[in-house]
């Protein structure tokens, strides 16, 4: 039996946390569709053509994940895309709450639906696109944890921790 998931999000801008996150995901399910919200109540650094953009460079070299973009409820989404599975990212304790709330709010929304909780790498865990050193000078986004730095920046600044993951190696 063949699983697809959805990983919807605002990716704003797509970080190494969020790829790792999709990076393990694409080893769990046969098909994962990373799912961008161009209407949402945050307002967004990036054009949705930018952050759709962003996230195909950065995810290229994985080839079971597909980047789309959505403006519905996710659960429609996940209906649409025949994804049984939605995958969310934690963080912390503080980000369970709210999506322990968001999961079973989607699964009275979409009963044939599960919502996975996965946890980015250990030094990748605190990076946060709302919260981390994003800002928009122009059109240059200036961060270490964002892999769009890394494609406008051939010659970043070295990540934080001391072993870092590569950025889109899959064992």
């Amino acid at each position: 039996m063949k699983i697809t998931a959805i990983y919807p999000g605002t990716f704003d801008p797509i970080t190494h946390g969020h790829v790792d996150i999709i990076s393990r995901a694409s080893r769990l399910f046969d098909k994962v569709f990373l799912a961008i919200a161009d209407s949402t109540s945050k307002q967004t650094l990036f054009s949705i053509e930018e952050r759709i953009d962003l996230a195909k460079t950065a995810l290229s070299s994985l080839p079971n994940i597909e980047v789309c973009h959505f403006d519905k409820l996710v659960t429609d989404v996940a209906r649409d895309l025949d994804a049984k599975v939605i995958v969310r990212g934690i963080r912390a304790a503080a980000d369970f709450d709210y999506e322990f709330q968001m999961a079973g709010m989607n699964r009275s929304l979409f009963k044939e639906a599960e919502t996975i909780f996965l946890r980015p790498a250990e030094h990748l865990s605190f990076i946060s696109s709302s919260r981390s050193e994003e800002r928009r000078v122009g059109k240059e986004c200036r961060s270490r944890w964002s892999p769009y730095h890394q494609k406008k920046n051939p010659h970043p600044p070295p990540p934080p921790h001391p072993r870092p993951i590569p950025l889109l190696h899959i064992p």
